[in-house]
């Protein structure tokens, strides 16, 4: 069988390398047009793949291909390969993008000729093993011709005898073998996610004893909140190409330009066409944005579909008791060629470059500019215990051991004011 994959990044070019091992393999990436291209080349030489010299010719002839690309750029290689495709010849999407932008994409095939294709886990390891879940009407007839891709696609054998309960007999497919790894797998899911409320609940506790403003990035998966945490904090978060790579919510202290220390939380992504039994559990581990003083909703500057996800966002939102909790919205990954806003509220940035993210941290002192004020005490001796407020809830900008007492200058949220009124300098 001959395959073609558009896009050879990670996850393409795992895929592409292993079937190219039983098939003919034929990759096309916009990469091959620019400086990149000998990159792509010697990969494309390690994994014994061929080479289009457009996407017409590595079209040509295939009967799946596959489209492994970008989710900003998923719509329009769609568009681009319906054109080209022929009688017989599938187009298997596997992008995590919008329900409507499949729905657009689809529209631009010939009947049975679209399929959408859900990854349910990262390719990596698993990497033929991975499960996909196939959608639409075309499923049935498509499944004949994956289970045809290698040992991993093809049809499982039976096993008969003791210990043949891991099987379901003779002739099981693939597909159904998928299934229920699929449903094993969202059953596991499910399981953490309830072992981790309970640790979520703790960690709520933990945050509000230490009384710092809480700003909670929350958005669709691969927009780049990791690596906006990471940016603005330094590196410490996982940053992965791939769904539910933050799965567990994560905390970091970030110090704003006026001094002022905030809790910087890191949701789990929303997905697209997420099964319906996991929507629920999935809300949960995004009720961190509940306990915010501030919410950023963070998009992919390139993804065509960037205000429908952010409706979407706000949607979920709305419904976990967030509507009155300030929003900022951030366009991330700007350094992407055509990637901008003509809104003024729009914040543009780039965890790869550093661009804009002054202006958010400034953003940020703006908006919680109500909840601080900057003070200068002297405290007596016997009153010391005064300054835990400022140093674990604020910030200290100053700090001198007089004759008469502590001296202080720095930040305190407005709720601690109280305890500094009867020695203001």
């Amino acid at each position: 069988m001959t395959i073609a994959f558009i896009g050879f990044g990670e996850a393409g070019g795992i895929l592409a390398a292993d079937l190219a091992r039983e098939h003919a393999v034929t990759i096309w990436d916009c990469k091959l047009n620019g400086p990149e291209r000998e990159a792509m080349l010697s990969k494309a030489r390690d994994s014994r793949v061929q080479v289009g010299n457009s996407l017409a010719q590595a079209l040509e002839g295939a009967t799946l291909v596959f489209s492994t690309v970008t989710a900003g750029e998923a719509l329009k290689v769609a568009q681009q390969a319906a054109a080209l495709l022929q009688p017989g010849q599938y187009f298997l999407d596997l992008n995590s993008v919008a329900p409507e932008t499949k729905r657009q994409a689809a529209e631009h095939f010939l009947p049975g000729a679209y399929i959408d294709v859900a990854v349910m886990a990262p390719v990596p390891p698993a990497r033929l093993q991975t499960p996909l879940l196939i959608g639409g009407p075309q499923a049935e007839a498509i499944a004949p011709r994956l289970q045809g891709l290698g040992e991993a696609l093809s049809r499982q054998g039976g096993g008969g005898g003791g210990g043949g309960g891991a099987r379901r007999g003779a002739g099981e497919t693939k597909l159904e073998l998928d299934r229920r790894h699929v449903h094993a797998r969202i059953d596991a899911l499910a399981e953490k996610l309830a072992e981790m409320e309970k640790r979520r609940g703790e960690s709520r506790k933990a945050r509000a004893k230490t009384g710092m403003p809480v700003v909670s990035l929350v958005g669709y998966t691969n927009v780049g909140k990791s690596s906006l945490m990471n940016a603005l904090c330094g590196p410490s978060v996982a940053e992965a190409d791939m769904l539910f790579a933050t799965l567990d919510p994560t905390s970091r202290k970030l110090i704003l330009p006026s001094g002022m220390a905030v809790l910087l939380v890191d949701t789990v992504g929303f997905v697209s066409r997420l099964p319906h039994n996991l929507v629920e559990a999935f809300k949960s581990t995004l009720e961190e944005a509940a306990w915010s003083d501030v919410i950023i909703r963070v998009a992919d500057a390139g993804d065509e579909q960037r205000e429908e996800q952010l409706a979407v966002t706000d949607e979920v939102l709305d419904g976990l008791d967030c509507a009155d909790i300030p929003r900022l919205t951030v366009y991330n990954k700007c350094d992407k060629p055509g990637a901008m806003s003509f809104d003024p509220d729009i914040l543009l940035t780039s965890a790869k470059t550093g661009y804009g993210l002054d202006t958010l941290l400034a953003k940020l002192d703006e908006v919680l500019s109500d909840r601080v004020h900057t003070l200068k005490v002297l405290l007596p001796y016997d009153k010391l215990g005064l300054a835990a407020p400022m140093r674990e809830r604020g910030s200290v900008q100053v700090e001198e051991y007089r004759e008469d007492g502590l001296y202080l200058e720095g930040i305190v949220k407005t709720e601690d004011l109280h305890c500094f009124e009867d020695y203001l300098v």
